[in-house]
């Protein structure tokens, strides 16, 4: 069984940084791509970097190219995402998916997400 969980979210002011994670678990972790995903208030899922399975590939959204970096530890299982310079529109939830989610057209499967971690940029 599919487990993901997230951590590290919080409020920020405009230009402050945060770095999320996400253990995983049930499942080989290094056999597949990841992808950290977001929500924000009254809109749809938006995929926002993704990583191969070896982290050695990486796409970013336009929006976050440049302040975002997206991480993996295949030894611990873990996903990182680091984020800086962060901007009010990216307040959101932000998930880690397992697989390439909303990518090039992949569509989402919300069963291999995990629950979330809230990240609030404001003033």
């Amino acid at each position: 069984q599919v487990q993901l969980v997230e951590s590290g979210g919080g409020m920020v002011q405009p230009g402050g940084s945060l770095r999320l994670s996400c253990a995983a678990s049930g499942f080989t972790f290094s056999r597949y791509g990841m992808t950290w995903v977001r929500q924000g208030p009254g809109k749809g899922p938006e995929w926002v970097a993704v990583i191969g399975h070896a982290g050695t590939v990486t796409y970013y959204t336009e929006s976050v190219e440049g302040r975002f970096t997206i991480s993996r530890d295949n030894a611990n299982n873990t996903l990182y995402l680091q984020m800086n310079n962060l901007k009010p529109e990216d307040t959101a939830l932000y998930y880690c998916a397992k697989g390439l989610q909303g990518f090039s057209g992949t569509p989402y499967d919300q069963k291999d997400w995990g629950q979330g971690t809230q990240v609030t940029v404001s003033l």
